[in-house]
């Protein structure tokens, strides 16, 4: 991966990306291998020879972020940690499931909100010890769905956008042991779960003709936003949100 005029720098750093097996997640955890760091990525599946993709150059763990145990047995395993990116998650919708039953809707927000608290929680004396220059940091992914009431997603949306308040408070709360805490709101990028909105012409050319940049998100645009955060470039920004949309959220 090249990134034109940028060069980012993470050598010994150690870098845990949860979902880093696909999409948005996967070009994360590239963008910060080519950089130099000791990637450990996670998915739900039992070993990386179970993925399709090459997985070489990575460690892995298996973690269902809906299970408490695996997220605490996770956050054991990880001796040493100075950025953890969370990626992982879907929305329920993409299964054909219906957020709006109560206990979709509470998978939904374990998936996306609680499970995030648990796991940084955990991780937290790790990334407290971090020599990292700029400090540790900690970066979610949040989505449109965090500022817009998209009416398929009721229980993402609802997870998204309390992840936008818990990204300020543990800002406000880990700053004094120099962990930084960031999410992107990030707009329709390319990925194996946004294929279907994609894919249909009418939705489709609704959104782009609502994105000034006139094209929807890869992976590595949101990837870059990720290790600028984590980086020294960014050792005075903490409990904030970046929307990495291409305008959609600001457009009239």
């Amino acid at each position: 991966m090249t990134w034109p005029n940028v060069k980012f720098e993470f050598g010994g750093a150690s870098v845990l990306v949860t979902g880093g097996t696909g999409g948005i997640g996967a070009a994360v955890a590239e963008a910060f291998r080519d950089a130099g760091a000791d990637v450990t990525i996670t998915g739900t599946r039992a070993s990386s020879a179970d993925y399709d993709e090459d997985l070489t150059g990575y460690r892995y763990h298996h973690l269902d972020v809906e299970s408490r145990d695996n997220i605490d047995q996770l956050a054991i395993a990880i001796p040493k940690l100075d950025v953890l990116v969370n990626s992982a998650g879907l929305a329920l919708f993409a299964l054909g499931l219906d957020e709006y039953e109560p206990e979709n809707f509470e998978r939904a927000i374990n998936m996306h909100l609680t499970s995030i608290h648990r796991l940084a929680t955990r991780l937290a004396p790790r990334l407290a010890e971090s020599r990292l220059t700029g400090g540790a940091s900690i970066v979610s992914m949040a989505s449109m769905s965090s500022f817009f009431g998209i009416e398929a997603v009721p229980g993402y949306g609802a997870g998204k956008t309390g992840l936008l308040g818990l990204t300020r408070v543990l800002a406000v709360h880990w700053a004094k042991q120099n962990i930084r805490v960031n999410t992107l709101a990030v707009g329709m990028t390319r990925s194996k779960m946004t294929t279907p909105v994609l894919e249909n012409p009418d939705i489709n050319s609704m959104m782009l003709a609502r994105v000034p940049l006139g094209r929807h998100g890869q992976p590595t645009d949101v990837a870059g936003a990720a290790l600028f955060l984590s980086s020294s470039a960014a050792s005075w920004i903490t409990g904030q949100t970046l929307a990495i949309d291409g305008g959609f959220s600001i457009a009239g």
